[in-house]
Protein backbone atom coordinates (compact mmCIF):
# COMPACT_ATOMS: atom_id res chain seq x y z
CA UNK A 1 0.00 0.00 0.00
CA UNK A 2 1.27 3.48 -0.83
CA UNK A 3 1.45 5.31 2.50
CA UNK A 4 1.51 8.79 0.96
CA UNK A 5 -1.77 8.15 -0.87
CA UNK A 6 -3.38 6.58 2.20
CA UNK A 7 -2.33 9.53 4.37
CA UNK A 8 -3.78 12.07 1.91
CA UNK A 9 -7.08 10.18 1.77
CA UNK A 10 -7.25 9.93 5.58
CA UNK A 11 -6.56 13.65 5.88
CA UNK A 12 -9.38 14.55 3.49
CA UNK A 13 -11.87 12.17 5.08
CA UNK A 14 -10.97 13.30 8.61
CA UNK A 15 -11.81 16.85 7.54
CA UNK A 16 -15.26 15.63 6.52
CA UNK A 17 -14.47 16.13 2.84
CA UNK A 18 -16.32 13.89 0.37
CA UNK A 19 -13.39 12.46 -1.56
CA UNK A 20 -12.82 11.14 -5.06
CA UNK A 21 -9.59 9.29 -5.90
CA UNK A 22 -8.76 8.72 -9.58
CA UNK A 23 -6.00 6.20 -10.41
CA UNK A 24 -4.60 6.03 -13.96
CA UNK A 25 -1.38 4.42 -15.14
CA UNK A 26 0.27 1.60 -17.03
CA UNK A 27 -1.43 -1.73 -17.54
CA UNK A 28 0.07 -4.22 -15.11
CA UNK A 29 1.07 -1.46 -12.66
CA UNK A 30 -1.46 -2.61 -10.06
CA UNK A 31 -4.22 0.00 -10.39
CA UNK A 32 -7.02 -2.51 -9.77
CA UNK A 33 -5.13 -4.12 -6.89
CA UNK A 34 -4.45 -0.72 -5.32
CA UNK A 35 -8.09 0.33 -5.72
CA UNK A 36 -9.29 -2.91 -4.10
CA UNK A 37 -6.89 -2.46 -1.17
CA UNK A 38 -8.02 1.15 -0.69
CA UNK A 39 -11.66 0.09 -0.88
CA UNK A 40 -11.09 -2.52 1.82
CA UNK A 41 -9.15 -0.10 4.01
CA UNK A 42 -11.76 2.66 3.69
CA UNK A 43 -15.05 0.93 4.61
CA UNK A 44 -15.70 -0.79 1.28
CA UNK A 45 -15.45 2.41 -0.74
CA UNK A 46 -17.11 1.96 -4.15
CA UNK A 47 -14.75 1.40 -7.09
CA UNK A 48 -15.64 2.35 -10.67
CA UNK A 49 -13.51 0.53 -13.26
CA UNK A 50 -12.58 2.14 -16.57
CA UNK A 51 -12.50 -1.38 -18.06
CA UNK A 52 -16.31 -1.11 -17.91
CA UNK A 53 -16.07 1.68 -20.49
CA UNK A 54 -14.10 0.09 -23.31
CA UNK A 55 -15.51 0.90 -26.71
CA UNK A 56 -18.31 -1.25 -28.06
CA UNK A 57 -17.23 -3.24 -31.10
CA UNK A 58 -19.12 -1.07 -33.61
CA UNK A 59 -17.21 2.07 -32.54
CA UNK A 60 -13.73 0.53 -32.87
CA UNK A 61 -12.83 2.15 -36.17
CA UNK A 62 -9.22 2.80 -37.24
CA UNK A 63 -9.91 6.54 -36.99
CA UNK A 64 -11.21 6.25 -33.45
CA UNK A 65 -8.35 4.01 -32.29
CA UNK A 66 -5.83 6.43 -33.83
CA UNK A 67 -6.96 9.12 -31.35
CA UNK A 68 -4.98 9.18 -28.09
CA UNK A 69 -7.26 7.50 -25.56
CA UNK A 70 -9.74 6.69 -28.32
CA UNK A 71 -10.27 3.10 -27.20
CA UNK A 72 -12.23 4.14 -24.10
CA UNK A 73 -15.87 5.17 -24.37
CA UNK A 74 -15.22 8.50 -22.68
CA UNK A 75 -18.48 9.97 -23.98
CA UNK A 76 -20.55 7.34 -22.15
CA UNK A 77 -18.46 7.72 -18.97
CA UNK A 78 -19.05 11.49 -19.11
CA UNK A 79 -22.81 10.98 -19.58
CA UNK A 80 -23.37 8.20 -17.04
CA UNK A 81 -20.75 8.62 -14.31
CA UNK A 82 -19.67 12.25 -14.05
CA UNK A 83 -23.17 13.65 -13.29
CA UNK A 84 -23.62 10.99 -10.59
CA UNK A 85 -20.29 11.81 -9.00
CA UNK A 86 -21.05 15.52 -9.11
CA UNK A 87 -24.50 14.97 -7.53
CA UNK A 88 -22.91 13.39 -4.45
CA UNK A 89 -25.72 10.84 -4.19
CA UNK A 90 -26.22 7.25 -5.35
CA UNK A 91 -26.43 6.67 -9.09
CA UNK A 92 -26.50 3.94 -11.74
CA UNK A 93 -24.33 3.45 -14.79
CA UNK A 94 -23.79 0.64 -17.27
CA UNK A 95 -20.73 -1.58 -17.57
CA UNK A 96 -19.64 -2.96 -20.93
CA UNK A 97 -18.98 -6.70 -20.88
CA UNK A 98 -16.13 -7.26 -23.35
CA UNK A 99 -16.94 -10.97 -23.64
CA UNK A 100 -20.59 -10.51 -24.61
CA UNK A 101 -20.63 -6.98 -26.00
CA UNK A 102 -23.61 -6.24 -23.74
CA UNK A 103 -24.23 -3.44 -21.25
CA UNK A 104 -25.39 -4.27 -17.74
CA UNK A 105 -26.51 -1.88 -15.02
CA UNK A 106 -24.32 -1.18 -11.99
CA UNK A 107 -25.13 0.81 -8.87
CA UNK A 108 -22.77 3.23 -7.13
CA UNK A 109 -23.91 4.08 -3.59
CA UNK A 110 -23.37 7.38 -1.85
CA UNK A 111 -20.06 7.17 0.03
CA UNK A 112 -17.44 9.44 1.67
CA UNK A 113 -14.80 8.01 -0.71
CA UNK A 114 -15.29 6.83 -4.29
CA UNK A 115 -12.42 5.42 -6.36
CA UNK A 116 -12.20 5.53 -10.15
CA UNK A 117 -9.45 3.28 -11.44
CA UNK A 118 -8.04 2.22 -14.75
CA UNK A 119 -6.21 3.35 -17.82
CA UNK A 120 -7.79 6.42 -19.41
CA UNK A 121 -9.37 7.62 -16.15
CA UNK A 122 -7.43 10.91 -16.47
CA UNK A 123 -8.63 11.46 -20.04
CA UNK A 124 -8.91 15.17 -20.91
CA UNK A 125 -12.68 14.73 -21.34
CA UNK A 126 -12.89 14.26 -17.55
CA UNK A 127 -10.25 16.68 -16.29
CA UNK A 128 -12.57 19.67 -15.77
CA UNK A 129 -14.91 17.46 -13.70
CA UNK A 130 -11.98 16.11 -11.65
CA UNK A 131 -10.95 19.69 -10.90
CA UNK A 132 -14.48 20.72 -9.89
CA UNK A 133 -14.70 17.65 -7.63
CA UNK A 134 -11.22 18.32 -6.17
CA UNK A 135 -10.31 14.73 -7.05
CA UNK A 136 -7.02 13.30 -5.84
CA UNK A 137 -5.45 12.21 -9.14
CA UNK A 138 -2.82 9.46 -9.20
CA UNK A 139 -0.56 8.00 -11.90
CA UNK A 140 0.82 4.53 -11.16
CA UNK A 141 3.84 3.41 -13.18
CA UNK A 142 5.73 0.13 -13.47
CA UNK A 143 9.01 -0.89 -15.14
CA UNK A 144 8.60 -2.46 -18.57
CA UNK A 145 10.11 -5.82 -17.62
CA UNK A 146 7.91 -6.14 -14.54
CA UNK A 147 4.87 -4.99 -16.54
CA UNK A 148 5.32 -7.78 -19.10
CA UNK A 149 5.99 -10.34 -16.37
CA UNK A 150 2.76 -9.44 -14.60
CA UNK A 151 0.68 -9.50 -17.78
CA UNK A 152 2.17 -12.87 -18.77
CA UNK A 153 1.34 -14.27 -15.35
CA UNK A 154 -2.18 -12.84 -15.30
CA UNK A 155 -3.20 -13.67 -18.89
CA UNK A 156 -0.48 -15.43 -20.90
CA UNK A 157 -2.81 -15.89 -23.87
CA UNK A 158 -3.23 -12.08 -24.11
CA UNK A 159 0.43 -11.06 -23.77
CA UNK A 160 0.99 -10.68 -27.51
CA UNK A 161 -2.11 -8.49 -27.87
CA UNK A 162 -0.87 -6.29 -25.03
CA UNK A 163 2.58 -5.95 -26.61
CA UNK A 164 1.28 -5.26 -30.11
CA UNK A 165 -1.89 -3.27 -29.39
CA UNK A 166 -2.86 -2.27 -25.85
CA UNK A 167 0.50 -1.05 -24.52
CA UNK A 168 1.18 1.10 -27.64
CA UNK A 169 -2.34 2.59 -27.40
CA UNK A 170 -1.72 3.43 -23.73
CA UNK A 171 1.66 5.00 -24.48
CA UNK A 172 0.07 7.09 -27.24
CA UNK A 173 -2.51 8.34 -24.72
CA UNK A 174 0.04 9.02 -21.95
CA UNK A 175 2.34 10.94 -24.30
CA UNK A 176 -0.39 12.67 -26.32
CA UNK A 177 -2.04 14.18 -23.25
CA UNK A 178 0.93 14.31 -20.81
CA UNK A 179 -1.11 12.24 -18.37
CA UNK A 180 1.67 11.49 -15.89
CA UNK A 181 2.48 15.19 -15.51
CA UNK A 182 -1.20 16.06 -15.01
CA UNK A 183 -1.59 13.69 -12.03
CA UNK A 184 -1.14 15.22 -8.58
CA UNK A 185 0.55 12.11 -7.21
CA UNK A 186 2.97 9.94 -9.19
CA UNK A 187 3.69 6.55 -7.67
CA UNK A 188 5.90 3.64 -8.67
CA UNK A 189 4.34 0.20 -8.49
CA UNK A 190 5.58 -1.86 -5.55
CA UNK A 191 8.58 -4.19 -5.85
CA UNK A 192 8.15 -7.34 -7.96
CA UNK A 193 5.56 -9.73 -6.60
CA UNK A 194 6.89 -13.07 -5.43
Amino acid sequence: MHSQLTALLRQRLAAGQRTLCVIDGCCGAGKTTLAAALSEQFANAPVIHMDDFFLPFDLRTPERLAQPGGNVHHERFAREVLPGLESGGPFCYRRFDCATGQLEEKHCPEAPLIIVEGSYSLHPAFQAAWQRLDALTVFLSVGEEEQLRRIARRAPEKLQAFVEKWIPLEKNYFQGYHIEQWAQLRLESPAPEE
